[in-house]
């Protein structure tokens, strides 16, 4: 029997009152993003809008509730953007979307930061008694992959010192229930040879450094069959796919050849579209999906989006979270 938990990736869309607000508060120039260090008025405008981000993740009856990020002006790469010792340089595309972000430009050492700790310590302030709290990074190789190294000088010393200082910000982090590390890169641009045996060590770093459940959720495609593989080494609870955008039937072999942990993260609805699925499509898809793993049962199945939900307008990124909680809430637990 597997247990069915509503959750998200995360990275929020602004609430629309806070994107005039802010947008009037903060200018409309590169070097006018988060920096971290934003005046009074600026802070107090996110604090406004992280409290209306998670009533609406509590109202809709998620079973994990995530801070929003909508601080990350930089997406995925923000950890790095408001680090005292990177610059940033030019503007790059963020994938294959829309979006863009300052390039990181690392050049010092990756010491500790705490600025994701901080927003999750007013998070949890927030959920008071709750026990529901999700953190959210990016995995050690999406946000190396996302930056430029000018200190480190080798790509595996980079990718280590990135992991080690994620470990250092998950240790500064209140208690909480999930962690989520996003890794998309290792879909979009898959690591090397000479790389990709080590990322699962990165990846064991940061998940060593909390007593949660952790969750590398990969999106964007299918991952390759040698990276899956490796990935399987890294000692995290669940590996999450995306079902929605992905090869599914690359995915499904992955996860039937190779097995995978004991949870999984199901990426089901669609985090770019704005049709709304409707709870009884997701728990088909829970269903089908769950039925075409072979070799294995779940303790747990992380139902989500598959990919951040900042690309909808605010509005359908709430319909999805109902659709989300309700799939969890109808039947807690479902046969695989």
């Amino acid at each position: 029997m597997t247990e069915l938990v509503s959750t998200t990736p995360g990275l929020y869309p602004l609430p629309d009152w806070a994107k005039q607000e802010l947008s009037d508060l903060k200018g409309h120039q590169k070097h006018d993003l988060i920096s971290g260090n934003e005046g009074a008025d600026i802070v107090a405008a996110y604090d406004r809008a992280r409290e209306e981000v998670v009533s609406e993740q509590v109202d809709a009856g998620l079973d994990r509730v995530v801070e929003g990020q909508l601080r990350w002006d930089d997406m995925l790469a923000h950890p790095l953007t408001v680090h005292e010792n990177v610059d940033t340089g030019g503007i790059v595309r963020y994938y294959d979307n829309n979006n863009f972000y300052r390039d990181p430009q690392v050049r010092g050492e990756l010491t500790f930061s705490g600025d994701v700790a901080a927003e999750l310590d007013a998070t949890a302030d927030l959920l008071g008694d709750d026990e529901s709290l999700q953190a959210v990074l990016p995995g050690p190789y999406t946000l190396a992959e996302l930056a430029t190294d000018e200190h480190y000088g080798d790509e595996a010393e980079f990718l280590d010192a990135v992991g080690d200082f994620l470990a250092d910000e998950v240790d500064a982090f209140p208690s909480h229930e999930t962690l989520f590390l996003l890794e998309p890169s290792l879909v979009f641009s898959p690591p090397g040879e000479d790389i990709d045996a080590r990322v699962p060590d990165a990846i064991s770093a940061i998940s060593g450094a909390t007593d949660a459940d952790v969750v590398v959720h990969t999106y964007w495609g299918a991952l390759e069959e040698k990276v899956y593989a490796h990935l399987m080494d890294a000692d995290v609870d669940a590996l999450g796919f995306d079902f929605v955008a992905g090869d599914r039937d690359q995915t499904l072999y992955n996860i039937n050849e190779y097995g995978t942990k004991d949870d999984i993260a199901l990426g089901l609805v669609d985090g770019q579209n704005t049709l709304v699925e409707s709870p009884e499509t997701v728990r088909e898809r829970v269903d089908w999906t769950l039925d075409q793993v072979q070799s294995q049962t779940f303790d747990t199945a992380y139902v989500t989006s598959n990919t951040e939900l900042f690309y909808l307008p605010e509005n359908r990124a709430t319909e999805k979270l109902s659709a989300l909680a309700a799939v969890a809430d109808a039947e807690v637990e479902v046969e695989a």
